[in-house]
């Protein structure tokens, strides 16, 4: 969006939050100046924000126009989303936590009933594959005795179960590597989502080795804060990659394309999701040129910079990572990919969905249904259990009680 910035960037909406919270400006900050000026608050993929981030502001922007009786203190928001989508991350949450956390539980819901769930899906060439990604998304595609819902023939890699299905789908995905790889929309026109950071990065470091190049690697600097005996040795840290952290060791190539995981300079376009492509390498810098959005052509500089876990109770000890603030983006899991219109996708499932609308948004992320391979594995069990039926089959989770008001 822009002149965007996230919203945790702009209302100062705390990290850790809990219900009846503040957002951690003043009265009398710039920010507060800034809202009580403001026409009009537009806030995209609410769908998949806490609905405790929504309130926070809520009882903030009450507190600073001074009109406690109504919402928003009086100012108009405009929400845009899609509840078929992934929905908030409740770390180990189970549905009902998930659900809780859902905008639709806010109270301000009541406030919102002229409100309806419009479809806002790209625009598909294809109506058959329109009313089938609507049928994914709300749950009801007609299911097989075991609840998994038939993927059209035509968007499937058949899967053998030899080593060389992987390599068939980066084929679909990424035809001619060889001849496209200095061309950065070639590189970010495509990308293959899967459901787990530990297959994503098996498909990063495959692809990465197929690129042609000098290999540069860097290492970072791991150690856990307050250990003076020396309980966890760095090789025992170096092992670890926790969620939303990049791995120990960063193979990087020229002209390769990698991901941002850190709000660096959100005003610059240097937001956690930005995609960008390498174009040169210092001992502790990486050059790299923005190619997808606002600031696209965009040169900058990224740093190394300390990164922890957004989970603190990840570790019984507080981790701390030193490296770039990177992965590669040949692939990236589903709920990085919601928001981002990639026209070529692959979809490799090693094992089904796990979470809400996580299909409907690997399906849906393309333009076409032409521009969609998916690669599904297909267990023993369910294998001889449907032997008779053809097709490929996978799961679909669907949390209803979001879809209805």
């Amino acid at each position: 969006m822009p002149g965007g910035r996230t919203a945790h960037s702009r209302f100062k909406i705390p990290l850790s939050i809990d219900d009846g919270a503040f957002c951690s400006f003043t009265k009398q900050s710039g920010t507060a100046k800034l809202l009580r000026t403001a026409s009009l608050i537009i806030w995209d993929e609410a769908s998949m924000t806490k609905r405790q981030a929504v309130e926070a502001l809520d009882n903030s922007m009450r507190d600073i126009m001074s009109r406690p009786e109504l919402p928003f203190g009086g100012k108009t928001v405009v929400f845009g989303g899609d509840f078929r989508q992934v929905l908030p991350v409740v770390r180990k949450g189970s549905r009902a936590q998930i659900i809780d956390a859902s905008l639709r539980r806010s109270y301000l819901w009541d406030c919102m009933r002229h409100l309806k769930l419009v479809h806002n899906m790209r625009a598909q060439s294809d109506p058959w594959f329109a009313k089938y990604l609507l049928r994914i998304g709300g749950g009801t595609e007609e299911a097989n005795g075991d609840g998994d819902v038939r993927l059209p023939d035509e968007i499937c890699v058949p899967y053998t179960g030899e080593d060389t299905d992987l390599d068939k789908l980066i084929d679909n995905v990424f035809p001619m590597l060889d001849d496209n790889m200095s061309d950065p929309n070639y590189i970010t026109s495509r990308a293959i989502l899967s459901t787990r950071n530990d297959c994503v990065d098996k498909i990063n470091m495959k692809m990465i080795g197929r690129f042609r190049g000098e290999e540069v690697v860097y290492h970072s600097f791991d150690r856990a804060e307050d250990d003076p005996h020396n309980y966890y040795p760095p090789e025992f840290l170096n092992s670890l990659t926790p969620n939303g952290l990049p791995p120990h060791v960063l193979k990087l190539k020229m002209n390769c394309p990698i991901i941002l995981l850190r709000n660096i300079d959100p005003a610059n376009g240097l937001c956690n999701g930005t995609r960008l492509v390498v174009r040169g390498f210092q001992r502790n810098a990486i050059d790299a040129e923005i190619v997808l959005g606002q600031h696209v052509g965009k040169r900058v500089f990224l740093p190394r910079i300390p990164l922890c876990p957004s989970d603190d109770e990840m570790f019984p000890f507080q981790f701390k990572r030193k490296q770039f603030p990177v992965r590669l983006s040949f692939a990236m899991t589903i709920n990085k990919a919601q928001g981002q219109t990639i026209p070529n996708v692959g979809i490799y499932l090693p094992e089904p969905v796990f979470s809400h609308g996580q299909l409907y948004v690997a399906l849906s992320r393309a333009t076409a249904r032409a521009n969609i391979r998916v690669l599904a594995v297909q267990s023993d069990d369910k294998k001889k259990k449907f032997s008779k039926q053809s097709g490929t089959y996978t799961m679909n989770i669907v949390y209803r009680e979001v879809l209805t008001a």
